[in-house]
């Protein structure tokens, strides 16, 4: 990095702290530092959305996703439009009307205090997790490929949230994030541009659509019923159905940026517009990741893009096999160039074909290379990541980009990091202090209340770095944060539906049917995981809902109309 990337990168971020905690300096009240003052306009509401869920995570991981299997990961927020008209039809006209805090306080109101409880500690258990990692996503990814202190990394970003998220609260976030998603926004289309500029000057758009095509990059639907397939039409629609409803409609850190809106009006309209916007928003970080992908047809590629995985397995036994399999991918580049020009020219009919062997026995090479990686690791006794998805776009920012723009794109990262842990820290202290310090110790005044929010935000941004510095790295970061809240979102949602709808179920029933839910669904993830089922975990989401409602139903049935006693 220049000294120009340094001044971009540094002052981008110091200006969002800086801002942030001036604009919102001193706030004594509750209704301002937990709401807001809840007098947000729809377009605040609508980026504080989007900012909270585009995490570093969606900047780094989706452009590696697109970039390894194509355009099919889109097909998980197919579920989203459906998700907010419903949230926009029932959650937000009921939050409203009892004038809650979050989103559990409801669940009191209409079971008990229990119940309430429960569903609360469930949020603080996934939510704290997640915190974590959108802390540590950007910082393992920057760390290996710039040098820096991997802890020191989680430390700063840690601190740079906490300091104008416990000054601010609420309000804080929502001011910070609206210039963060200006920086985000701008980042991302100067990159695209960029690396279309940069692919042969014969190559327009159409054809790098069509060379991605031509390699399976550009299939975007998948209607098939395999549960093999993660990402499908059907478990975009159904699960990914469950999956929002939950997030958007009972995720404390979603409800509380919609929560901050001057009306219900402004509350749709903000979800409508996060509705809209967000498939399109994420199609584009996909075809950004595609972009990568045929950048690299005319450039080449290291044969694993995590560095320090390199370097681990070229300072081991495993070298020379490795650099044997480099020469090896070198070779089918240099093939693929000749069968590409051929592809784009209409020089050959079987091009395609040949396109789609080329980047099999490409793939075949890389997956090898990861084999090398892994026993490079387990003979020095390290633990280190050979899926290197996570890595391809830092990668083609730091060695492509011109001085500047990569301080930019640096920016990009660590400012949707900051987005996203804000407003997880935000939500995690309000629910501990609303549904967990409050409704224990009683009323308080408005200073002590926000004192205490205060002192909960600090404690969770402490945990959250702690969860960063001992987390590990997952397949893909941002199918691990997906993971973790379909482990438990399907419960939770099933609770909010019983509570909406089925005024026969009573506390006690639902209680009981949510904590055997909770085992059962994090058994059939493990099961899973250890292929003794095949169940993706999107489909979670929908099961957990299915099964708590189940389960209650039955309870209820079985003592009639009477409230179940321990």
């Amino acid at each position: 990095m220049q000294t120009l990337d340094w001044i971009v990168l540094i002052g981008t971020l110091l200006t969002i702290v800086i801002y942030g905690t001036y604009q919102t300096r001193g706030s004594k009240n509750v209704q301002d530092y937990l709401k807001g003052g809840s007098n947000s306009k729809w377009w605040t509401i609508g980026l504080s959305v989007m900012a909270t869920q585009a995490s570093a995570i969606t900047f780094l991981s989706t452009p590696g996703q697109a970039f390894h299997s194509g355009m099919g990961f889109v097909q998980f927020y197919f579920g989203l439009p459906i998700a907010m008209i419903v949230i926009c039809m029932v959650f937000i006209p009921l939050y409203h009307r009892l004038k809650v805090y979050t989103a559990y306080e409801f669940l009191e109101n209409r079971f008990d205090r229990k119940t309430r409880t429960l569903t609360a500690v469930l949020f603080l258990i996934q939510r704290g997790l997640a915190a974590g990692i959108t802390i540590f996503a950007p910082a393992i990814i920057l760390s290996a490929v710039l040098g820096w202190n991997l802890l020191l990394l989680n430390v700063i970003i840690g601190v740079l949230v906490i300091i104008y998220t416990v000054s601010g609260g609420t309000k804080a976030v929502n001011v910070t994030q609206k210039h963060q998603m200006v920086v985000i926004f701008t980042g991302m289309v100067i990159a695209f541009i960029l690396i279309l500029n940069q692919l042969p000057d014969d190559i327009t758009f159409r054809k790098a659509l069509d060379i991605a095509g031509a390699s399976g990059k550009m299939e975007v639907l998948d209607f098939s019923f395999d549960l093999n397939n993660r990402y499908t039409v059907w478990s975009g629609l159904i699960g990914g159905t469950f999956l929002m409803l939950s997030y958007f409609g009972t995720d404390q850190s979603q409800v509380q940026r919609y929560l901050s809106g001057k009306s219900v009006k402004e509350m749709r309209l903000g979800l409508i517009f996060n509705g809209l916007l967000k498939v399109p928003m994420q199609f584009f970080i996909l075809l950004v990741g595609v972009m990568v992908f045929v950048f690299y047809q005319f450039n080449e590629a290291p044969l694993n893009f995590n560095p320090t995985a390199t370097d681990l397995v070229l300072n081991s036994q495993y070298a020379e096999d490795y650099k044997s399999l480099e020469a090896e991918q070198n070779k089918i580049f240099k093939d693929k160039q000749t069968i590409i020009s051929a592809f784009t020219n209409n020089e050959t009919p079987n091009a395609t074909k040949y396109i789609s062997i080329a980047n099999e026995a490409n793939d075949d090479i890389r997956n090898e290379a990861k084999a090398l990686i892994e026993k490079a690791g387990e003979a020095k006794g390290i633990k280190v990541e050979s899926n290197d998805k996570d890595y391809v776009f830092i990668h083609f920012i730091l060695n492509n980009l011109p001085k500047g723009l990569i301080g930019l794109l640096l920016a990009v990262i660590l400012s949707a990091a900051m987005s996203s842990t804000a407003s997880e820290l935000n939500a995690l202290a309000s629910t501990t202090t609303i549904d967990l310090y409050k409704n224990r110790v009683g009323s308080k005044t408005d200073e002590e209340m926000v004192k205490a929010s205060r002192g909960f935000t600090l404690l969770w941004g402490i945990l959250a770095i702690g969860v960063a510095c001992v987390a590990n790295l997952a397949e893909n970061l941002i199918q691990l944060v997906n993971i973790i809240g379909s482990i438990f979102y399907g419960n939770v949602l099933g609770i909010f539906l019983l509570a909406f709808f089925f005024k026969h179920i009573k506390a006690n029933a639902v209680f009981v049917a949510a904590l055997i839910t909770q085992v059962l669904v994090i058994g059939l993830f493990f099961l899973d995981e250890f292929e003794v089922i095949n169940l993706p975990f999107l489909w979670l989401n929908f099961v957990g809902c299915v099964i708590v409602m189940i389960i209650a139903f039955a309870f209820q049935a079985l003592f009639k109309n009477t409230d179940l006693e321990f």
